[in-house]
């Protein structure tokens, strides 16, 4: 089972006990996947689609908690192939329909459908608790979330602009940082950052996908530090290493070219130290000295050390 998938199961257990956050709940599902039908006689009727027996289940679930309603579940096959079964949740009734239609102020006064969902108007999801349960109602809908082994991404996708920024709106209401970008004929809002992630999974309830994340976040983090130290410590090493093969270059340069014995004493007394142990760092070969010396002296003296050999490079 992909991790998309045991969010949603995990959220389609989450019920609401108040019906306000219930009804924002099924506002947000019919806003993103359903379909109000209008016979020639005037007669509405609601279909709810999906590709998620789970999420079907809990449409079912709420209509019946929020209007007490029950209302009919086909299952079709899915015209693309190997895609499985797709779940419609109709509900046939004018009546019905009307009510959940108004509840969810998808229809106006006029009985026009009307796909209202602005923050400062709509009554349904003024409230903080109704603005989550919209929100876990728009990702059952239309959302998926990336395995977090591979990459954090978590992605609402939507019909038309004005829903995906009004979405926007709402999970920026709740201190999310949402964006919005254009994918074909879609407008997808997504999330990146693996902290916000987190934060999104916990406003919409699913805890246990919660911790889940966070554990491979703590691992990811843990190795992305082993690797930081290790990539410095390699890098040390090779800068190391290259300084050594110059200095030992430049010592034998000087003892091919020079008399060695011409040298200040500490110089020849680094030189023959360094000969001995290419791979000492600066701090290593000053103990080795009598008496011990700084790695600035060391340091100090190997510089002298490249500057004679250079001014007799330069005078041949």
């Amino acid at each position: 089972m992909s991790f998309s998938k045991e969010v949603k199961e995990e959220l389609t257990k989450q019920l609401e006990m108040a019906r306000h956050c219930q009804i924002a709940e099924i506002a947000a599902i019919v806003n993103m996947s359903g379909k109000v039908l209008i016979s020639e006689t005037g007669k509405y009727s609601l279909q709810i689609q999906t590709e998620n027996e789970d999420v079907a289940r809990k449409c079912f679930t709420l209509l019946g908690k929020a209007f007490n309603i029950e209302a009919e579940i086909a299952v079709k096959k899915s015209r693309y192939l190997k895609k499985g079964n797709v779940y419609l949740v109709e509900i046939k009734k004018h009546q019905d329909a009307i009510k959940i239609l108004q509840a969810t102020k998808l229809l106006n006064s006029d009985n026009q459908i009307d796909e209202e969902i602005s923050l400062v108007s709509n009554t349904i999801i003024q409230m903080s608790c109704c603005k989550r349960a919209f929100v876990r109602g728009a990702f059952l809908s239309a959302g998926s979330i990336s395995a977090p082994e591979k990459f954090y991404h978590l992605e609402i996708v939507c019909v038309v602009r004005e829903k995906a920024e009004k979405l926007q709106s709402i999970i920026k209401s709740l201190g999310l940082e949402a964006k919005v970008v254009r994918r074909k004929k879609y407008f997808v809002v997504y999330i990146k950052e693996g902290a916000q992630i987190v934060d999104m999974l916990a406003l919409m309830g699913a805890n246990v996908a919660l911790m889940d994340l966070e554990n491979v976040r703590i691992l990811k983090e843990m190795r992305n530090n082993v690797n930081r130290k290790v990539n410095c410590e390699t890098a040390n090493i090779n800068k190391t290493v290259s300084a050594s093969v110059k200095q030992i270059e430049d010592i034998r340069y000087i003892e091919r070219t020079t008399k060695f014995s011409d040298l200040a004493l500490g110089l020849q007394e680094i030189a023959l130290v360094r000969l001995e142990y290419p791979e000492a760092s600066l701090k290593e070969l000053g103990e080795m000295l009598t008496p011990s010396v700084g790695k600035s002296g060391v340091n100090h003296r190997l510089r002298k050390l490249s500057n004679i050999a250079d001014d007799i490079r330069a005078h041949e």
